[in-house]
């Protein structure tokens, strides 16, 4: 038999974001960005949904293996990471801690794990929960405890998609408010001057959005810096005209690739 058990519990919230890389030329008077070469537009991620803020378990036993599903809202796969660690903290014991992890819309990332079960038995039936519920920025982890019999490699399959779609399906939903992830490289004379203009980025209070971040800072050996800037899509124009500004049109922008 199937028994079926569900409820939730509060944890930290993460900022709800999308993330969509954004490529620009060097700043300069004349200077444009590009959305990827491609015409997408910020509609068409007005539909995208995620999950609300905090943690969500649901739990099933299979032939008395018990698989407790979590999911959580998250805006990078450091901060599933972080998640993932908290869950298999409080589960020493547990047999397996399976992950599927899904984030972005343009492009969209994806991450799997099987943490020793067979090849494509858990972590692809998690992932594939997670993109058939259409979400993003949402890591799904699912704890199994071996109850003693063995379920076969499409028992496996069932049981690891079954536990993710029953807590995906359980837990509350929220819109995404599309995100830009822009690298940038400045002189180090302006090191004080970019973490000022991202402060000033303004971000959607009403609807669940969250203030501008920076992230993988680093220095090159001639003091320059480099880090990733992310805000709200909306506001990525803003943020160029200000850092062009703020950086006598010295800042660069880099291409992921």
């Amino acid at each position: 038999g199937i028994f079926l058990k569900t409820s939730r519990r509060q944890a930290l919230s993460f900022p709800t974001t999308a993330t969509i890389t954004t490529t620009c030329t060097r700043l300069g008077a004349s200077s444009s960005k590009e959305n990827n070469g491609d015409s997408t537009s910020l509609t068409d991620f007005n539909n995208q949904e995620t999950l609300a803020t905090g943690s969500h378990v649901a739990e099933m036993e299979i032939k008395k293996s018990r698989f407790i599903g979590y999911a959580k809202h998250v805006a990078s796969w450091k901060e599933a990471q972080q998640y993932i660690e908290e869950i298999k903290f409080e589960h020493p014991k547990c047999r397996h801690a399976c992950v599927g992890f899904v984030c972005g819309t343009n492009p969209q990332q994806e991450r799997s794990n099987d943490d020793g079960e067979p090849t494509g038995t858990a972590g692809a039936p998690i992932l594939a929960a997670i993109k058939g519920e259409g979400l993003s920025n949402v890591v799904c982890i699912i704890i199994r405890y071996f109850g003693g019999i063995k379920l076969g490699a499409g028992g496996l399959i069932r049981a690891y998609g079954g536990a993710a779609r029953l807590v995906l399906r359980e837990s509350p939903k929220q819109m995404l408010i599309p995100t830009s992830s822009i690298k940038v490289q400045i002189l180090g004379q302006y090191t004080g001057t970019i973490y000022d203009t991202v402060r000033r980025i303004p971000f959607d209070t009403v609807n669940g959005g969250s203030p501008a971040s920076v992230s993988d800072e680093e220095y090159n050996n001639q003091g320059d810096l480099t880090l990733t800037v992310t805000c709200e899509t909306q506001h990525v124009s803003t943020f160029l005209t200000n850092l062009q500004d703020s950086t006598k049109g010295t800042a660069i922008i880099l291409n992921d690739d």
